[in-house]
Formats: structure tokens, C-alpha cells, sequence
């Protein structure tokens, strides 16, 4: 497992159990890299695994040294079509959480089902894409294993894992896809949010 992938890993959850990690990274192995990270001062480890500043400094030094192996108009042309479909997910995710202006009770399963259905149809459109962008950042094509592992869960009826905190949900996941395209294309998130395009 990379330097690159577990610092980026840890960075995008925040704070995160090595089990987590590795279960987010769908890798077992993981503690050798976590061990040396930790050793080096990169990681810090405690009741959960954080980046240290200096974790911080490294990652942005390697996340340069990637950017720089890749199609930088390939990538952001990626990124545009990311945003068209990323403000479609914004509505849909608020439709699942309102109905009527209202928190959605969850007590009617044709509207639920309608989201839902809209949610299939948003993962044929952003699949594509999720490619374009592994064409240039291989490491990027995990992001659509995570995705369609969230969706089976919702259209299994475990609707939790649409939206849910703490767990790869298809909302989680998007978001860190979505952070990931921001940093690959040079922006800050602050940047993105002042273009409208925050999440």
C-alpha cells in the first residue's frame, strides 16, 4: 500500500481506526504502511489514526509530484463534467433528506423509491466518468468500487448507505471522489466552493 494512498486515505476521514482503514482501503495489509507512517511522524495514532502536520506536508508534496505524471487537461475536463452531475447529486441527496420542505420521514416508499430510482440513474452517468479519471490517476477507479458496493446496499433496501456518516454510504464516498478531483485539477476546496462548487 502506498504512502500516497494511505495518507490521502486518512486525511479525507479525518480521524480513522486502522480497521476502518483498512476496510476503506479494501486492503488487509495496511499495518506495515500504517507502522512506518506513524514512526516517521507522518501519522498520528491514538484512539484513531490522524495526518500530523508534517503527514499534511508530505501528502501535498506527493499529491504535486502525482499531478505532475498526468494529463492536466484530460483530468480537468473530468472534473467539468464531474460538476454537472455533482449538482444533480446535491439535489437528489436533499430530496432524500426533505420531502415537502419538510425532514423526510422516510413513511412513503413511492418517493423514496423515485429517489432511489434517480440514484441508479445519476451512478450510469458519473461511472464514466469515474473511468476518464482512472484513465489519468489509476487509484482513482477504487472510487467506483466503493460506489456501486453503496449502491447494491441501497437498492438491497439498507437505505443507510445513502446518505449515512462514518461509513463509505454513497454520500461519503462522493464526497472524497469529489475532494479528490478538486486536488487533481490544483484547486483548494475553498476555491471550488467559491466557483459554486462545493459540496
Amino acid at each position: 500500500m502506498s504512502e500516497l494512498t494511505v495518507l490521502q486515505a486518512v486525511r479525507l476521514k479525518g480521524r480513522v481506526s486502522p480497521t476502518d482503514l483498512a476496510a476503506t482501503l479494501d486492503d488487509a495489509g495496511t499495518d506495515g504502511t500504517v507502522e512506518r507512517l506513524v514512526a516517521a511522524g507522518l501519522l498520528i495514532d491514538g484512539p484513531a489514526l490522524r495526518i500530523s502536520p508534517s503527514g499534511r506536508d508530505r501528502l501535498t508534496a506527493l499529491l504535486a509530484e502525482e499531478r505532475a505524471g498526468f494529463d492536466r487537461a484530460a483530468m480537468t475536463a473530468v472534473y467539468d463534467q464531474f460538476r454537472s452531475v455533482n449538482t444533480d447529486f446535491k439535489s437528489l441527496v436533499t430530496d432524500w433528506q426533505l420531502k415537502s420542505g419538510q425532514p423526510n420521514a422516510h413513511d412513503d416508499a413511492d418517493y423514496d423509491a423515485a429517489v432511489v430510482g434517480r440514484l441508479n440513474d445519476l451512478h450510469g452517468r458519473v461511472s464514466p466518468i469515474i473511468e476518464a479519471a482512472g484513465a489519468q490517476l489509476p487509484r482513482l477507479n477504487a472510487y467506483s468500487v466503493k460506489l456501486q458496493t453503496a449502491l447494491d446496499s441501497v437498492n438491497a433496501g439498507e437505505t443507510a448507505w445513502l446518505t449515512k456518516p462514518l461509513i463509505d454510504s454513497y454520500h461519503t464516498v462522493w464526497f472524497e471522489l469529489h475532494e479528490e478531483l478538486i486536488l487533481a485539477v490544483g484547486l483548494t476546496r475553498e476555491q471550488a466552493a467559491r466557483a459554486g462548487d462545493a459540496q
